[in-house]
């Protein structure tokens, strides 16, 4: 595919490394201390759930079905999965957990992923292509746009492609503000006089071409750029175990 790296996993300390695992575990350690995180399904799921049963073991996971607390042995499936409800602290109906937790400035964090995000971090997870003809049509919104516009903090987690990061949006499903963007590759955040995103960070093993490549529109480093810290064997061990158990 044009503008994706073909390169899925790196070398480190003469460790074999997944770029995926890499971009997991740097989203995982955003989660520190007692903080209350919305999560969405999928990448920012599995990020959110290695924090809790690592290092974050005050976090309190909510999903947008109404689960507050939730602690599954398993990565859900969906916001549907009865492990979520099983696990919970409590489980309320889904206007409560918009109009009681999230508008109310309750949630401190949100973890959530798209098909398509642009320099501006707003997110599409509705159509690829046009809206009545689309070449693919997405899950749609759900809470997405709330979740975006409510939390304290946005931060993304999503595979960096020309497919992915474009300049364009074909659907503006969520607008965005996140304070960060969390890729395969490293890290990008909003530039504060512009809000264009910018690479601010590196995995280990990145190249800048690549993620100049990987980006669908001409993406600016930072001064200042730097590499994000290796993932640690510990941190390793659990993420496997944690998809092991799927």
């Amino acid at each position: 595919m044009r503008g994706a790296s073909t390169v899925t996993a790196v070398s480190i300390d003469g460790s074999v490394v997944a770029r995926e695992d890499q971009m997991t575990i740097a989203a995982a350690r955003e989660l520190r201390g007692a903080m209350r995180c919305f999560v969405g399904i999928g990448l920012p799921s599995v990020a959110a759930n290695l924090a809790r049963g690592t290092h974050g073991s005050e976090v309190v996971l909510i999903y947008e079905s109404g689960t507050i607390g939730a602690k599954p042995t398993r990565l859900p499936l969906s916001i549907g999965d009865g492990e979520l409800a099983e696990t919970a602290d409590a489980v309320v109906s889904v206007p409560e957990i918009f109009n009681y937790w999230l508008q109310a400035g309750r949630i401190d964090v949100a973890f959530l992923a798209g098909a398509q995000i642009d320099r501006r971090g707003n997110i599409n997870t509705t159509v690829v292509g046009a809206y009545d003809s689309p070449a693919v049509r997405l899950p749609g919104a759900g809470g997405a746009p709330e979740i975006a516009s409510g939390c304290r903090r946005v931060i993304v987690v999503m595979r960096q492609s020309k497919r992915s990061f474009v300049d364009t949006l074909d659907f503006v499903t969520s607008v965005g503000h996140p304070e960060r963007v969390i890729t395969d590759l490293g890290v990008l955040q909003p530039e504060p006089s512009s809000g264009e995103l910018i690479m601010t960070a590196l995995h280990p093993g990145t190249a800048v071409e690549e993620a100049i490549e990987a980006t669908g529109w001409p993406l600016r480093l930072a001064e200042c750029l730097t590499v994000t810290e290796p993932p640690s064997a510990a941190e390793l061990a659990a993420l496997r175990a944690l998809r092991q158990a799927t």
